[in-house]
Formats: structure tokens, C-alpha cells, sequence
């Protein structure tokens, strides 16, 4: 029958399915716990393998509390330990001559640290503190050294065991010194050892020295900085250091006899030489030099350090006379060359050159005495050279325009104002000098020699402005007509004329 085999197949399938396990919980991510398995999410209980029997060992030691820890910061490679143990450990254990070099004191902490042990006072330990630089220097072998530094003695004998050294000196030169008085008194020894450091560590020596009262080692420097030279840095120092300490031995007056005069002469009185000597002189280049050098001992800029009276005004003046005399002759020698008929002489070439080399000296002395508000007198000097003025119409324009070249330096000064002389002096100068002056212009601008001919111009017309507007019109009438037949060969007063008639007709003063 059809429902007696129906039954028996779902019977058999209804056993299969029933034999079937069920599917597995799903499996748990790893990340959640390190220290479990997946299994154990599930509720079960591993049972734990059997463990191998061990040997006994120590139980761990407790753990300090964490206030005692040792905290390490960022960084770091070493904790933060007690500041004196670290201190004592960065000391070098090597040993440098009998001086050794420690770091730099810690911070203060807190607390104060605790004193020294007596061990150390008793022993007699040295220990030189370079205040600047915060470092100290142990020093072992203490008997020699006091034997060699007062202040050091002073500072055991004392009671002390630390000596502070004020400034800043290097900790080089310190240990240095401390070296030179751990050895033998062998002066050669010490010249060979400063001659090795050079000039510049002399002085550091020298000044650590001085600083510590080391008579040995002041001694060795001032001897070895007196023989060798010095640059004017360098030079700068040792005076620094002569005027800060005195010292009475005779080394130290030997560099003082390098840096002072021991029997002070006057510099005036040399400066005066030293003129005499350029206008004696016969190599040109050479005297263009020597002037230069004179020029820049006279002037003004702070790299000489002068006196109020560094020249003598009557030194200065004797020369110029003697300079004047030579002129005059050297003017008759070439008027005597020809006849006294002829109007023009020439001069040969050694005159013509020794000429030019007094009136070059007379130039150079004028512009002195200019600068120096003392050439008043050389105008009225310049003023009463009758003889030259009267041989100067005799002798070739090629000669006789030199002395134009003085006139000519005079006519600036007193019109830019650095002459201030009378109305008198004034008008004897363009009396004497001012014709001559009008005939030579044409040379001077060919051969100007450094003089500048516009200035030359300028000058010649406001130092005649300077005199009475009577004086002024005669000497204009003359200029005008000499312009009217040289034309540019003369200066050109124009301007200067100009103001003059303008002051006389056009707008002159109406007395009362």
C-alpha cells in the first residue's frame, strides 16, 4: 500500500538528519585578547597541559613603591642621579702635568653641600677657580707652586684651599702658567717655550702672571716680549697691562724704553728737522714722499694723538726765509745770463729745476701754515719780495709763472676766508703781485700742477672784493684792460666786477 512505503524512507531520512552534529560557533578575531584563546569566547575551559617540574629559585625582590622609582625623561640615556656623584665621575682620571681640569660646578641644590672633607685641608690640596669661565683646576704639587705664586702662599697660609682668578684669561693660559712653575729656573728653556706660542700667547703668560704675582714667569715674558716686534693690536695690550701693574724689573724698563721716551724731547723741535731736511733734499720723488708723511703726522685724524704745540710757528718761518734767500739767488744767477737789454732770459735746465723745487718748498710751507691758522705773517713776508717782483718781467714765462704759483695760493686762502689778514696786508699783496699774476695766467693753465684754475679765479675775485671799493676800481680798470688784450690768456673777473659796480653806482649806501 502506498502509505506503507511512504513511511519507511522518511523515517530513514529523519534518522540521517538526526545523526548530524551541529555547525560550530563562529570564530573569534585575535585581537580582542592576547592572553586568551578563540576557544575560550565560548564558555569552555582549556584544561592546562602538564607543566615540567622546575628547580626552586628566589622569589623576585619586592618592588619599590613608585615615589622611590627612577623616572627616566625623554631622551635621556641615564637617569637622574645625585648631581655630586656625577660631578665627581666627570673628572678625568689622567693626570696633566700636576694640573688637572674639572667641569664646571653644578647647581646649586637646595640643600647646601656639604663642606670638605678635613682630609683634603690637611693635605693641602690647590684648587684654582677661573671665575669667568666656571671651571677650576686642581693642582697636585702644591709646595712648589706657593714657592713660586704669592698669592697663592697667601691664600694656603690663609687657611684657603681655592684661589679665584678674576677677568677673562683662558683656562690655557692658567695651566700654562702653573707648568712653567712646576719646572726648573732654566731661562733658555722659557724663551724657547713662549718663542714657540708666538707674541700674542706671551701676553695672555704675561697677564696670568702678573695676576698671580709669578715674578719668574713676568720676568720670562717681559724679556721675550722686548726682543721681538709687536703689531699695534698686540702693542695696545702690553701697555694695558704695563699701566695696570707696575713692575720694577729691568726687563719691564727695557719695554718701557720701546714704548716711551725716556728723556722727552719736543716734537715741535722735530717736526721742524724733519721740514728743514725734505727742502735740503735733491731725489724729488723721494721729497714728494717724506711730505706726504710729514703731511699726515701734521693733520688732524685721531691716528696721531698730538699735543697743542706740535709745531713751531718761528722754526717754520726761518725755513721759508731761507727757502726766499735760495730764491732770490737762483733769479739773479738767470738775470746775469744775458744782457740787461734783453727782455726775456732763459734759463737752463738746472736752474730752471732748482727754481721749481724751492718754489714747490715754499707752496708745501704755505699750505702748512695755512692749516695751522699761522699764515698771516707769510703774506706780508710774500708782500715785501721787491727784488723778485722787479726780476720777474726779465725772465722767461716759463720760469718766471712759478712764482705766479705762489700769489696764486695766497689769492685762494685769503678769498676763501682762511687768510684773515688787514685791508693794509691785502692790498700790498695785489700791489706787488697782481700784474704779474694777470701776465702769467696763461701759463698757469697750461701747466696748472694740480692747481685748479676755476678755484684760481674765484679766489682771485672775492680776495679782491675784500678791499676798499677805491682799491677795488683801480685794480679792476687794469684787469679789464688786460682781459681786453689776452682775452682768455687772463683770469676772469667778470663776476667779481660785476658786484663791484654794482656796490658803487647801483646801490650804495646813503650817509644821513
Amino acid at each position: 500500500m502506498p502509505t506503507t512505503s511512504a513511511s519507511p524512507a522518511a523515517a530513514a531520512h529523519h534518522r540521517r538528519r538526526s545523526r548530524r552534529r551541529p555547525p560550530p560557533p563562529p570564530r573569534q578575531p585575535w585581537c580582542c585578547s592576547f592572553g586568551l584563546d578563540p576557544l575560550s569566547a565560548t564558555g569552555r575551559t582549556p584544561v592546562p597541559a602538564p607543566r615540567p617540574r622546575a628547580a626552586p629559585t628566589k622569589p623576585p625582590p619586592p618592588t619599590a613603591p613608585l615615589s622611590r622609582r627612577i623616572i627616566r625623561s625623554p631622551g635621556r640615556v641615564s637617569p637622574i642621579d645625585d648631581l655630586s656623584t656625577c660631578a665627581a665621575s666627570a673628572c678625568p682620571s689622567a693626570r696633566l702635568s700636576s694640573v688637572s681640569e674639572c667641569p664646571p660646578p653644578a647647581p646649586p641644590l637646595p640643600a647646601p653641600p656639604p663642606p670638605l672633607p678635613a682630609v683634603e685641608k690637611t693635605r693641602g690640596a690647590l684648587r684654582i677657580r677661573l671665575v669667568a669661565k666656571g671651571l677650576i683646576l686642581a693642582v697636585d704639587e702644591v709646595e712648589r707652586v706657593c714657592r713660586e705664586s704669592r698669592v697663592i702662599d697667601k691664600a694656603l697660609r690663609a687657611g684657603g684651599g681655592e684661589v679665584a682668578v678674576e677677568g677673562k684669561v683662558e683656562v690655557w693660559a692658567v695651566r700654562e702658567v702653573v707648568e712653567m712653575m712646576l719646572e726648573e729656573d732654566d731661562e733658555d728653556k722659557a724663551m724657547r717655550r713662549l718663542g714657540r706660542g708666538g707674541v700674542e700667547r706671551a701676553i695672555s703668560l704675561l697677564e696670568v702672571s702678573f695676576t698671580l704675582m709669578f715674578d719668574r714667569g713676568v720676568a720670562s715674558c717681559l724679556k721675550y716680549l722686548e726682543a721681538v716686534p709687536w703689531n699695534e693690536p698686540e702693542e695696545e695690550k702690553i701697555k694695558s697691562l704695563l699701566s695696570q701693574y707696575s713692575s720694577k724689573n729691568s726687563a719691564s724698563q727695557d719695554l718701557l724704553a720701546r714704548l716711551q721716551p725716556q728723556n722727552s724731547s719736543s716734537s715741535s723741535e722735530l717736526v721742524s728737522e724733519l721740514i728743514q731736511s725734505i727742502t735740503k733734499g735733491t731725489n724729488n720723488n723721494a721729497r714728494k714722499e717724506l711730505r706726504t708723511l710729514v703731511d699726515g703726522i701734521l693733520s688732524k685724524t685721531p691716528i696721531y694723538i698730538k699735543g697743542d704745540k706740535e709745531l713751531d710757528k718761528m722754526n717754520i718761518y726761518r725755513t721759508c726765509h731761507s727757502c726766499l734767500n735760495c730764491l732770490v739767488e737762483l733769479f739773479e744767477e738767470a738775470s746775469d745770463l744775458g744782457p740787461a737789454d734783453q727782455t726775456a732770459i732763459s734759463v737752463g735746465k738746472g736752474p730752471l729745476e732748482r727754481i721749481y723745487k724751492q718754489v714747490e718748498d715754499l707752496n708745501w710751507l704755505l699750505q702748512i701754515l695755512i692749516e695751522r691758522q699761522m699764515g698771516e705773517d707769510f703774506v706780508d713776508l710774500w708782500a715785501s719780495q721787491k727784488i723778485l717782483a722787479s726780476m720777474h718781467g726779465r725772465v722767461s714765462p716759463m720760469v718766471r709763472y712759478e712764482l705766479s704759483r705762489i700769489s696764486a695760493t695766497i689769492f685762494i686762502a685769503v678769498g676763501s676766508g682762511k687768510l684773515h689778514c688787514t685791508g693794509e696786508k691785502r692790498f700790498s699783496i695785489f700791489h706787488t703781485w697782481f700784474r704779474p699774476m694777470l701776465a702769467d695766467f696763461g701759463w698757469l693753465r697750461r701747466c696748472p700742477k694740480g692747481l685748479n684754475m676755476t678755484t684760481l679765479e674765484e679766489g682771485i675775485g672775492q680776495a679782491l672784493l675784500t678791499l676798499s671799493l677805491m682799491q677795488q676800481q683801480a685794480l679792476f680798470m687794469e684787469w679789464f684792460e688786460a682781459f681786453g688784450q689776452q682775452g682768455r690768456e687772463c683770469p676772469n673777473l667778470m663776476r667779481a666786477f660785476q658786484i663791484w659796480w654794482r656796490r658803487s653806482f647801483i646801490r650804495p649806501i646813503v650817509s644821513g
